[in-house]
């Protein structure tokens, strides 16, 4: 069997490129995970997500417990079955979902109870029925459940949630019973404070992870605010394991974010983008429904292969945006996911060429 683990192949000052193998194979970092929350990335079939260049995919545990249920997902096989998704698969704890979706939630010591935003049930999640879920589901990586307090907060409510939060990394490092090739990750929490990242990451680090997130940003901070939480966490994480920085984001985000040695991301953003009628292109964003569209022959992005732009002219995408029309959610998605892999795809190239920090430090540069 696979034994997890992380391969550096090249770096450029701080950034890495490199190989994470895992039970369902390698992960070329630095790479983006689309976000198939329950189960699917929205309005793509697993084979297009791969065509994008994806190597790994993202699910949730907080929508997979509560629909379909992690009992009955792996009563059906696992995860990797049930989506028709062959290659890895990272899972959120769902301690960000608790905090942003779930009504009445109570925290405690033991977890959080909470009910459901679907039908109001009575939820109740710990560190250990986090990772007994993740298990059912078969991940291949899967994090730690911990508490995501809104932003912003004061220091000593940070502290104090902190707490917390490493206390239930170890327990939910010791519920984690996972199989050769799958992985644990601690979370690095403590808001914009950079001594209690550092704090965070050095009790994650003597608890002992498979790799280490960076979780608490992208929340409303700002980039320069983030940026310096970076730049004070990833020297106090271990360079042989991944670090991952979650839910970022836009793409000069993650090329700012790679610059400071982070290896995985995922977003909503292009998927939720996609079925808003908005593009990433290697000229800037463009909005779909803009009427300057209408009659414009050419493609969405030149440099692009993904189908939208192979086959379909701005013109058609404007006009299936404004009619509603389902396949312009695919054909904007499919083309936001791919802008995304070839943004990574250039950044590996550009650490592996000894590029990113000499230059402007994006590949779609001018």
């Amino acid at each position: 069997m696979t034994e997890f683990g992380l391969e550096i192949a090249a770096t450029d000052g701080a950034a890495r490129t490199g190989v994470i193998h895992t039970a369902h194979g390698d992960i070329r970092t630095p790479a983006f995970m689309p976000v198939g929350t329950a189960g699917t990335v929205k309005a793509m079939l697993p084979q297009s997500v791969r065509e994008t260049g994806a190597d790994i995919v993202l699910g949730n545990t907080y929508h997979l417990m509560l629909r379909p249920g992690a009992e009955r997902v792996a009563q059906l096989g696992g995860l990797h079955k049930f989506m028709d998704w062959q290659r890895p698969i990272l899972t959120d704890s769902g301690g960000f979902q608790v905090m942003s979706l779930a009504k009445l939630r109570k925290i405690t010591e033991e977890g959080v109870r909470f009910r459901s935003h679907i039908d109001g049930s009575e939820v109740f999640l710990s560190p250990e029925r986090a990772m007994a879920i993740q298990g059912l589901l078969g991940s291949d990586i899967q994090m730690v459940l911990d508490e995501c307090p809104a932003f912003p907060a004061s220091e000593r409510d940070i502290e104090t949630s902190l707490a917390l939060s490493m206390r239930w990394a170890r327990r939910s490092r010791a519920a984690f019973a996972g199989k050769p090739g799958q992985a644990c990750f601690g979370i690095v929490q403590g808001g914009v404070y950079p001594h209690l990242r550092r704090r965070s990451a050095e009790a994650l680090q003597e608890i002992g992870f498979h790799g280490y997130a960076v979780g608490g940003l992208a929340v409303g901070e700002g980039q320069a605010a983030m940026f310096e939480v970076l730049e004070a966490t990833v020297p106090s994480l271990p360079a042989d394991k991944p670090r991952y920085l979650m839910g970022v984001g836009k793409p000069e985000d993650i090329i700012g974010a790679v610059k400071r040695g982070i290896d995985m991301f995922d977003c909503v953003l292009p998927t939720r983008s996609g079925r808003n009628g908005q593009a990433f292109t290697r000229q800037g964003t463009l909005n779909l429904r803009n009427a300057r569209h209408a009659e414009d022959l050419g493609p969405l992005d030149p440099g692009c292969a993904c189908p939208a732009c192979r086959q379909f002219s701005r013109a058609y995408l404007h006009h299936v945006v404004k009619a509603g029309e389902i396949i312009a959610a695919m054909l904007l998605t499919w083309h936001n996911l791919t802008f995304y892999q070839d943004l990574m795809a250039g950044l590996r190239e550009m650490i592996a060429q000894g590029r990113l920090s000499a230059d402007s430090g994006s590949p779609f540069a001018p």
